[in-house]
């Protein structure tokens, strides 16, 4: 099959991204500008990009896997993560636009002190390097497959794609580049079920609901009480386990990692913040419903839950099975821009985020630079830094076995419910002291450890387990020293 006019697209989509990111981030000149957008960008534009940038190539495959093998369940933690959202706006918001905060840690060290922001640092650098280095070798598959070019040059191209526009434009260029990517990936995916829809699943002469509903595949909500209490804290997508884990990830996600809340202090005031999470919330549930659906239709498509009888390993690659070897060319070649669209919104903005969180709550506090110029140019090399690191860190895990990968997509689980802890203290434990925070941290991501090595419980328990340890040590500690006063 000649496929040119993929390869046009896809190069066409590629550059012009480059392009549009470069010049819509206008002339930065100061780190003000280069990380906050001089807060003069409007709260829609916020909203679909920090949807963009949660949004990775691994959920644009997965979660339609996810629906083929199983159903709609999934949709349960998506509830989770509006109610997170909206506790965030309520909570954590207002927080934020006290003072002149630049990161989500610069709230710690008003709070505690400047160890606990550089700690609280370090550990965000630490998690997003690893994971964003899978979700990049993950991006470059597709790429690999398409050029027949090794995986290193791929994961190359892709990094110097997203370094070019995040370097030139800064965070501006980045959610102006994810506003367009949110719509080229979501536009992709619903082109597939239109595909499935209108000109394949008619031919096979059934209803697409009767069919669905006759195979369980359209049931959202498992309330999970049939089994012991094992297998209800080993389920991952029960309804009381799905509306608190996705909550809990949601508020450590996108109320703690800088990664989001880089976003959320571009906006001009506290109002347009709040407008922008909640708005996320409501189209992720939407997002995440498409792409369960799209996993639907293909089990009508194929007709089986034995992957080997199609020549596949796991349930992820059927997804991109259907758009190499069923769509017209051309077609998937859009929709193979949508997955690039999905993955370039997560690299360029963990690039952002990382470069931001280094200069401003490590490099700058410990140098004391006030220097505009020099400071902004310190930024752009720190990105070049961290785009190297985030490309190491592919290689790194391109020739890791499995379980090794696996382990780096879980590693927000170690850290986000001990950081998602400090961040309560902070706000709810008055008399938490600086020492108490650190402390019941390391203990918070020491417990999720034990807890994740010994598989005791389903993913969607981790972060509730991780911030209930570390509010309970923190609550303790700073309990022992009021009374050693």
């Amino acid at each position: 099959m000649d496929r040119t006019i993929d390869y046009v697209i896809i190069a066409v989509y590629l550059i012009g991204i480059a392009l549009v990111g470069a010049f819509s981030g206008g002339k930065q000149k100061s780190v003000k500008d280069y990380f906050l957008g001089a807060k003069s960008v409007p709260w829609w534009a916020v909203c679909f990009s920090i949807v963009a940038a949660e949004t990775s190539t691994l959920t644009f495959i997965s979660i339609p896997g996810l629906a083929y093998l199983t159903n709609l369940n999934f949709l349960q933690v998506t509830f989770g993560y509006l109610i997170g959202r909206i506790i965030i706006a309520i909570f954590f918001l207002p927080s934020y636009y006290k003072g002149e905060l630049s990161t989500a840690y610069a709230l710690l060290e008003n709070r505690f002190g400047s160890k606990t922001r550089s700690f609280a640092s370090i550990v965000f650098l630490f998690t997003r390097t690893a994971a964003d280095g899978v979700r990049l070798f993950a991006t470059a598959i597709p790429l690999k497959l398409l050029l027949d070019i090794s995986y290193p040059a791929a994961i190359i191209i892709i990094a110097l794609i997203a370094l070019v526009y995040t370097y030139l434009g800064g965070v501006r260029g980045v959610i102006w580049v994810d506003v367009i990517q949110m719509f080229i990936y979501l536009g992709g995916a619903s082109i597939a079920l239109a595909f499935l829809l209108f000109n394949y699943l008619p031919d096979l002469n059934i209803s697409f609901f009767s069919a669905l509903s006759e195979k369980g595949k359209l049931d959202i909500f498992n309330f999970g009480f049939s089994g012991g209490i094992k297998e209800f804290f080993g389920q991952p997508y029960t309804l009381i386990s799905g509306l608190l884990g996705g909550a809990f990830l949601s508020m450590a996600s996108h109320g703690t990692d800088q990664l989001i809340v880089q976003r959320l202090l571009t906006t001009n005031d506290l109002k347009s913040s709040r407008k922008a999470i909640i708005g996320s919330g409501i189209i992720v549930i939407i997002q995440f419903a498409l792409f369960l659906m799209v996993g639907a239709a293909l089990y009508l498509f194929y007709g089986t839950l034995d992957l080997s009888a199609i020549g596949l390993l796991k349930a992820d690659e059927i997804f991109p099975k259907f758009i190499i070897e069923s769509l017209p060319v051309g077609v998937s070649g859009i929709i193979i821009a949508g997955l690039f669209a999905a993955a370039l919104s997560t690299l360029a903005g963990s690039i952002s985020s990382l470069s931001s969180s280094t200069m401003l709550d490590l490099y700058k506090p410990y140098t004391k630079i006030d220097d505009p110029v020099k400071e902004l140019k310190i930024s752009r090399i720190i990105t070049v830094i961290w785009a190297f690191l985030l490309v190491c860190s592919a290689l790194f895990f391109m020739s890791s076995p499995g379980a090794v990968v696996e382990l780096a997509l879980g590693i927000a689980s170690f850290t986000y419910g001990g950081l998602l802890g400090t961040f309560i203290l902070a706000l709810m434990v008055k008399k938490a002291k600086q020492e108490d925070a650190l402390a019941a941290f390391t203990g918070g991501i020491l417990i999720m450890i034990t807890v994740i090595s010994l598989n005791m419980v389903a993913w969607t328990w981790y972060t509730l387990i991780g911030v209930a340890a570390t509010v309970i040590i923190g609550t303790l500690l700073a309990s022992l020293s009021q009374k050693e006063k």
